[in-house]
């Protein structure tokens, strides 16, 4: 794949994994990618995972040919990125290694060596120049590990973005951008917002026209929108309206009042409404709905005198990722001593400017006039601006 005249795409396509990270359901598969820049000098940025080793050397030789390469540039040092260093070192043993000092002192601990008489210590604001291509690095600490470095090529304005701007999916399967990026973005960076926040400020006085992440495809148009989406997502703020529904139900009394819920609010004019089935969802799209719609209804049994497990877990995986800035409604159901209400309410005091509706839902075993007169209320106040 070419990208500009002198930067070639050299990564894989991996449809062999099922669980990204272990535990985030990627369909259509992941895409690892690495990019070769040809100049006086060639650097190649990144490795890809462990498993596809050879077929990646075998990319970047396509590109690159009877030349040898000068520098690999590590930007980021998760297995999927980093793990094949020590074989392209062994392949190319004049080529020097840049990456920054945090990243030296990890490649140690992943791989034996940090390659300490062939390092190109980096941190923020160094330059490389390669010829016609000055690269500029800028460190993005926690996006979304301590070691990270982006890269910014002034020949041909690229932003070599590490992890931000990636997404699931392989590269030779085509789908919405958004929706993916949007569950990867929340379920592996979300935690960080301020970082990347940070990161946003320095990349607006750059002129980049091209933006090349470590997965997902290369993005060359429309860039407003990308970057629009990520300082979105960074800041915590609402993407869309709408109400996002997180349920979890023993009996199917609790799913009728979220499906109930769900009718009503739908009636009143709300323009978007996400049912979650914590039980049975992607629990990394329910925690994307979470984020990406303005208002949340919690419905939980009460359970062992706290709430459901998949419920606590939903509320955990909000927590770690700093949700904020939210209207919630909860929605509670017990046949003797319900307190789901009030554990939910107390498991996110931490979380910053939370509004609760002032109708909490109460369900004693099943729906009742009573509590089929409190989700009409609740459905009116998460419908109003």
């Amino acid at each position: 794949m070419e990208i500009t005249n002198d930067i070639r795409y050299a990564g894989v396509n991996d449809h062999e994994v099922d669980l990204f990270e272990g535990q985030f359901t990627v369909e259509h598969g992941m895409a690892y990618n690495s990019y070769v820049i040809m100049d006086e000098k060639i650097a190649v940025f990144d490795t890809v995972d462990a498993r596809f080793g050879e077929e990646w050397l075998a990319n970047a030789a396509s590109v690159f040919g009877s030349r040898q390469p000068d520098y690999l540039i590590i930007q980021h040092m998760e297995p999927d990125h980093s793990a094949n260093i020590v074989k392209f070192m062994e392949t190319y043993p004049d080529a020097k290694i840049a990456a920054s000092a945090k990243a030296f002192s990890m490649m140690k601990q992943f791989y034996g060596s940090d390659f300490s008489d062939r390092q190109v210590v980096l941190k923020d604001g160094d330059t490389l120049s390669l010829g016609k291509h000055s690269l500029t690095f800028i460190a993005a600490p926690m996006v979304h590990w301590p070691e990270v470095l982006v890269t910014y090529d002034a020949c041909d304005k690229v932003l070599f973005s590490a992890d931000g701007f990636g997404k699931f999916g392989a590269l030779d399967i085509e789908e919405d951008w958004a929706c993916e990026a949007r569950r990867y973005y929340f379920g592996i960076v979300g935690k960080f917002g301020a970082q990347v926040q940070n990161l946003l400020k320095k990349a607006a006085g750059l002129d980049i026209q091209t933006i090349c992440p470590l997965h997902g495809p290369v993005l060359k148009e429309n860039l407003s929108y990308y970057i629009g989406l990520y300082n979105t997502w960074s800041s915590y703020s609402a993407e869309t309206k709408g109400v996002t529904i997180a349920y979890a139900s023993a009996y199917g009394n609790t799913k009728k009042a979220a499906e109930l819920l769900a009718e009503k609010l739908y009636e009143k004019g709300c323009p978007k409404v996400a049912l979650n089935d914590l039980a049975r969802c992607d629990m990394a799209e329910a925690v994307e709905d979470a984020f990406r719609y303005e208002k949340l209804a919690l419905a939980s049994p009460t359970y062992n005198g706290d709430v459901f497990p998949f419920m606590r877990e939903f509320i955990h995986d909000l927590k770690e990722r700093n949700y904020q800035n939210r209207t919630i409604g909860l929605i509670e159901n017990g046949s003797w001593a319900p307190t789901a209400a009030k554990t939910m309410q107390k498991m996110l005091e931490s979380c910053k400017n939370l509004n609760f509706t002032n109708t909490t839902v109460k369900i004693m075993s099943a729906l009742d006039e009573d509590s089929l007169a409190m989700i009409d209320a609740m459905a009116e106040e998460l419908c109003s601006d």
